[in-house]
């Protein structure tokens, strides 16, 4: 007989507070901030941690250079800018990704236009970007969201076709290859975010890679005032160009430098979670792990949980099911969320075209002004339905904490037809 549900009094299958939240924070990491306010350096693009940041990210990633910045929405206008892209330019990225990538080519006045995704990877699907393609577009712009890997081939051979630049999303993927090759150093530029949640975690701050001398100029020029700020030169206070301030301070870029030292050490530990999870609920019916492709060695930012009521003969859909076991799973002390609820082209600030004002970048006299967001992305809308992202899948948690979460699969599966009722009540 099935074991009995939390929510009909039953036992939770995990314990209060067992989970415990990302970062890992350990001695290290809490010197490595403090030592900050010794160092007389508070801030500064040529402050010690933040070339010391810049030079060991370029040597991970497997890039000429490295920028340091203030977050990755930061870190990918400073590509769209050091690309050359501007007012009408049109960048093809994908459908399903948080709305700070299309946010980014928006600050420049450029045109973001999207392309659904392949429902196995999630990621978008480049047998759908030459049909894209016009006469403003610049770039290609794909995202390794989850911490899964584009498929970077056909896209580099599309944009090389076409003459264009590939951005590359790497926000949510740090250490995470394609074909052996880290994100990062797949495409023109890479970009990422150092967000608290990230993989590489600064609380805030992002990264910035490429192996272009110009590009580098370019994007050090936006993140500092549209100046040219160098360690070995005094300052001008000239502004060539248009710029920001995406300068990150030195606590962050000591906190991530810490953190940098046991990336490759959590990655595994994610690995080596995702990988038992994904093999146990092959096993158990009603839900799947991630598919991962032979070109790709994902880091699992998110590990990505879908759901299959087919499997146990239930006639309602993959939304209906996720929603009742959310529930349920809730109970269980299990957490199955979701941050994206709709593609990002079906947002209001696409739809409303909502931008500079007066319909800009849309309505500017040097693009298109051809592109729509009325498309429905079936890829992307099936995939926001049908899957969540269990929680806890990383480092300080153990192996104690997956085992547990097998445990309470098996037992919302084994009462599915009661996790619906109870759902239905």
């Amino acid at each position: 007989m099935p074991s009995t549900l939390a929510l009909d009094g039953g036992q939770p299958v995990v314990p209060s507070g067992m989970v415990q939240s990302w970062p890992p924070l350990t001695q290290a990491d809490r010197e490595a901030v403090l030592a900050v306010f010794d160092s007389g350096h508070l801030h500064g693009t040529s402050a010690p941690k933040a070339l010391e940041l810049q030079e060991k990210w370029a040597a991970y990633v497997g890039t000429k250079y490295a920028l340091v910045t203030n977050s990755g929405t930061a870190s990918i206008h400073m590509a769209v800018a050091a690309a050359g892209l501007g007012p009408g330019d049109e960048v093809i990225t994908s459908a399903f990704t948080y709305w700070s990538t299309a946010a980014a080519v928006l600050h420049h006045n450029a045109v973001p236009v999207f392309v659904d995704i392949d429902p196995r990877t999630y990621t978008m699907d480049p047998a759908l970007i030459e049909e894209r393609i016009t006469g403003y577009t610049r770039a290609i712009l794909p995202v390794h969201i989850h911490g899964m890997v584009a498929d970077m081939d056909p896209i580099r051979e599309i944009a090389r076709k076409h003459n264009l630049v590939v951005i590359e999303d790497a926000c949510q993927a740090h250490g995470a290859t394609y074909k052996g090759v880290k994100t990062g150093a797949l495409g023109d530029i890479g970009c990422f975010s150092c967000n608290r949640s990230k993989n590489l975690s600064g609380g805030e701050g992002g990264l910035w890679t490429t192996d272009n001398e110009e590009y580098l100029a370019h994007a050090a020029k936006l993140r500092e005032f549209g100046e040219v700020v160098l360690p070995d030169r005094q300052r001008e206070y000239n502004a060539y160009g248009l710029g920001w301030m995406y300068r990150p301070h030195e606590f962050v870029n000591a906190f991530i430098l810490a953190q940098l030292e046991r990336l490759d050490e959590y990655n595994a530990q994610r690995r080596q979670f995702a990988n038992y999870l994904t093999k146990a609920l092959a096993e158990i019916p009603g839900f799947e792990g991630p598919y991962t492709p032979d070109y790709a060695d994902p880091c699992y930012f998110s590990y990505v949980v879908s759901f299959e009521p087919q499997q146990l003969g239930l006639d309602v859909t993959p939304e209906t099911w996720k929603r009742a076991v959310q529930k349920a799973a809730a109970a269980e002390g299990i957490g199955l969320g979701q941050w994206q609820t709709r593609p990002v082209p079906s947002q209001d600030v696409f739809r409303d075209r909502v931008g500079y004002g007066k319909g800009c970048p849309w309505t500017c006299p040097y693009g298109s002004g051809q592109v729509r967001y009325d498309e429905e992305y079936p890829r992307t809308l099936d995939f926001i339905a049908g899957h969540a992202y269990l929680s806890g899948v990383y480092p300080p948690n153990t192996m104690e904490l997956m085992k547990l979460y097998v445990d309470g699969f098996q037992k919302l599966s084994e009462n599915a037809e009661r996790v619906l009722e109870l759902a239905r009540d």
